[in-house]
């Protein structure tokens, strides 16, 4: 990319808005009058009454620097005779959103928050998602607060949910966490979350929950330009997330309860598709015995082999047909995720998805032995159709931005050599949902699915002979910003495949 390019010029993503139907950067954050005056009104409310005050306890956030959109505060604690007891708070937007209101409309038109590199699109209006309604810190804020208790190993034996107010003590972020925890100086409020978290990681792969440790890339400013870094999940992210789960997984049981509710929903795969994992991860070194579950191999596996991400990248293909289901007065037949191995429901991030604040209005309806409000129910057999079409463009938006991206960096570098893994060979292409994008497809011929470590990109590669989990050299053969394509070819004289990955 040229050193003068500058983003308004060259590298801003007004084309990937464009193709969207987004509003371009400048108006990211702007709404129909009628809905910012509605916000801006409801921002001003300080009156909530018939709440339990909640304020006292000590709850803090964890998000990415810089984040102000703060669904959800937290404190752990130890139960004097063992076991945990979770307090979780989240943001309650129906404080603020009024049934069939003009910000009520827009909120089911956009579905969710897109997360643009420029600059976001969000579901509400910032002066509510950044603003009235956000846990921020030292600010008493309406939310639907959770209390879960759990045994000594770390399985709930009683959850609920009610309205209160809550006052956030601190704004913390991930990788203050970690450094934290690793120092020995963890919050009060959270210093038994790499205890729980443990638990919770290990009921998960008991379960039989299927995760995947692909290499996330994410786009960040680079002076007038972008660039592409692997984010590093650390394992305060991976301990934090299992409290989000375990809160949506007991939703999803009052709601199963209940009869009534919307459950995210992901089907379990057939013998079919596990036993071609089981075959190419054993032809890459990989130990599987018979009678173990996908969840226990991957647990086991160190992502930083080759092989690793080989089989994670297989592994892709039993996380698809992920969708909601909207039930009143009968319980699904099909109420499954595989990938978390429960029944699960979204309620945990209503700042920055539509679904949540519907899934949660059910649990306090249940836990309060109130009627769910007819703006609830006569929703449920809607919202699916809604997600569906909103995580379609969620998924576009993405793909096309780092596409972009790639293309990008990649432009000046046409000739030149570089290292890499192959992930996914025998021109099926695909990848982990990005196939529609740099000839990966099977029309193109014989190739693979290559991964380069420096700028981190996921690609197309023809030759032949690319073996799955082996380090090659590839050449690029074309990086078009234009059509967002980049295609590697494979050089003569490929590495031979690396060890199999250890077992922990």
């Amino acid at each position: 990319m040229p050193p003068s390019s500058s983003r308004s010029e060259v590298t801003d993503f007004a084309a990937v808005r464009a193709e969207l139907s987004l509003p371009a950067m400048r108006d990211s954050a702007r709404f129909p009058s009628d809905v910012q005056a509605e916000a801006a009104r409801a921002a001003e409310q300080h009156g909530f009454s018939g709440r339990e005050d909640a304020t006292g306890l000590p709850l803090v956030t964890i998000d990415p620097p810089g984040a102000m959109d703060l669904d959800q505060a937290m404190l752990l604690r130890r139960r004097p005779r063992g076991g945990y007891t979770v307090h979780y708070a989240i943001a309650d937007l129906p404080a603020f959103v009024r049934a069939g209101g003009p910000l009520d409309q827009e909120t089911r038109r956009r579905g969710q928050t897109l997360y643009l590199p420029d600059a976001p699109v969000p579901l509400h209006p910032p002066v509510l998602s950044s603003g009235a309604a956000s846990l921020l810190p030292d600010q008493v804020r309406p939310a639907a607060l959770w209390t879960i208790e759990l045994d000594g190993d770390g399985e709930p034996i009683d959850a609920r949910v009610r309205r209160a107010l809550v006052r956030s003590v601190a704004r913390l972020n991930y990788a203050g966490v970690q450094a934290d925890l690793n120092a020995g100086r963890a919050h009060p409020s959270i210093e038994v979350l790499p205890e729980l978290g443990r638990l919770r990681r290990a009921l998960a792969v008991a379960r039989g929950a299927v995760e995947l440790e692909l290499p996330e890339q994410e786009i960040v400013p680079d002076g007038a330009n972008w660039r592409i870094v692997l984010r590093k999940r650390t394992e305060v992210d991976a301990w934090n997330a299992e409290i989000s789960l375990l809160t949506g997984m007991c939703a999803a049981q009052l709601m199963l309860q209940a009869k009534m509710g919307l459950l995210r929903t992901l089907p379990e795969p057939d013998d079919a598709a596990i036993a071609e994992l089981r075959r190419r991860a054993r032809s890459l070194g990989v130990q599987w015995g018979d009678g173990e579950t996908p969840a226990r191999v991957l647990s086991a596996l160190d992502p930083g082999e080759p092989a690793a991400l080989a089989v994670f990248t297989e592994a892709s293909r039993l996380l698809r047909g992920a969708g909601y289901v909207g039930f009143d007065g009968a319980a699904p037949s099909h109420n499954w995720h595989t990938g978390i191995g429960a029944p699960y429901a979204h309620v945990t991030a209503p700042l920055r998805r539509l679904v949540d604040r519907y899934g949660a209005e059910v649990c306090l309806a249940v836990c309060a032995g109130t009627a769910v409000p007819e703006w609830t129910r006569s929703a449920l057999p809607l919202l699916p159709e809604v997600m569906a079409s909103s995580d379609r463009r969620a998924a576009q938006m993405e793909r096309a931005c780092l596409d972009q991206v790639e293309a990008w960096l990649l432009a000046p570098r046409v000739g030149q050599d570089f290292d890499a893994i192959v992930l996914r060979s025998d021109g099926r292409g695909g990848g982990y949902g990005r196939d529609d994008k740099n000839g990966r497809d099977d029309k193109n011929g014989r190739g693979a699915e290559v991964f380069i470590a420096d700028p981190p990109t996921l690609a197309r590669c023809m030759g032949e002979d690319l073996v799955e989990g082996s380090r090659v050299t590839v050449r690029l053969a074309e990086a078009d910003p234009t059509a967002r394509k980049v295609v590697f070819g494979a050089q003569p004289s490929p590495s031979q495949p690396s060890s199999s990955p250890s077992k922990e």
